[in-house]
């Protein structure tokens, strides 16, 4: 009951990451967005971390398994996905890639897991990924028909590889661990990695306008410490292929996000996306 409970709001709080880079991007560079980012999210799970008196790991080799999927799921998801979305790829291209994750997860995960992909998972996995190929084929973006440049290509694949890698590393490795203080090593692990090359490679960045608060403090407290929170409790409660599988709702629920806050018109062929992605995601987590 709890799952199915944290799925939608999962879905429906993961789709407005687009949503707020689309806001924030214009007034800083990615990686120090994204770092500007992650220092909210440690002072916020910090302080929650001190006040509740959480418990924080102390085995030397479980905070590097936390560290690792932070910086997998965290600093190369989020790194790629701002990345891709500044240098020029579209928003619904780049969720068409990320949205491959599904099908990657199943394959690896009978693997590196253990797990055993049935063949209705199989079929929900493929009815999904058709449905978000209608949604962003015919969403009506304008971006979608610009020319877009290799450059703006890898760092989206590199996003998919960081999330699919991240759920399954965090999967096998560290299911279990408090919130709060795991919330602070994976943000500072990817804070480590993701801060110097924002100042390495990024000569622009931050304009500290009102828009890019209310675009930062959004990706902090719905995506960074809401999100990410369900995220780990779904990985940690279910297989790693039903909660991949909800990953196809989300180019839907932006789509929607979009039509209502930037008047972008969908199509037949885009709601007709939609449906096939849940009835793939409902067969999918079905079985």
């Amino acid at each position: 009951m709890l799952e199915r409970l944290l799925a939608p709001v999962f879905v429906l709080l993961w789709s407005t990451g687009f949503i707020g880079a689309k806001f924030g991007l214009p007034y800083a560079d990615a990686l120090h967005f994204l770092s500007a980012r992650y220092v909210l999210v440690i002072v916020f799970m910090g302080l929650a971390a001190l006040i509740f008196r959480a418990p924080w790991p102390r085995d030397p080799r479980r905070v590097l398994h936390i560290a690792v999927a932070g910086v997998l799921i965290q600093a190369t998801y989020l790194g790629g996905v701002f990345v891709a979305i500044q240098q020029g790829l579209p928003a619904a291209l780049t969720s068409l890639i990320v949205g491959l994750q599904p099908i990657l997860t199943a394959l690896a995960a009978g693997i590196l897991l253990g797990e055993r992909v049935s063949g209705r998972q199989w079929q929900g996995l493929a009815l999904g990924f058709i449905g978000v190929l209608l949604v962003v084929s015919n969403s009506r973006n304008p971006g979608l028909n610009q020319a877009w440049q290799w450059s703006a290509l890898w760092p989206a694949a590199i996003a998919l590889l960081g999330i699919t890698l991240g759920t399954l590393y965090q999967k096998r490795f560290c299911p279990h661990f408090d919130l709060r203080s795991g919330a602070v090593i994976q943000f500072a692990a990817s804070l480590l990695v993701t801060l110097p090359l924002a100042l390495s490679f990024e000569p622009r960045s931050i304009e500290w306008t009102g828009s890019f608060w209310f675009a930062l403090l959004w990706l902090v407290l719905m995506l960074s410490v809401a999100s990410i929170s369900v995220l780990n409790l779904l990985i940690r409660r279910g297989s790693v292929v039903k909660v991949t599988s909800l990953f196809y709702l989300t180019p839907g629920v932006t789509a929607l996000c979009a039509w209502l806050l930037f008047d972008e018109r969908l199509g037949a062929l885009a709601l007709l996306g939609m449906a096939l992605g849940a009835f793939g995601v409902w067969r999918a987590r079905a079985s």
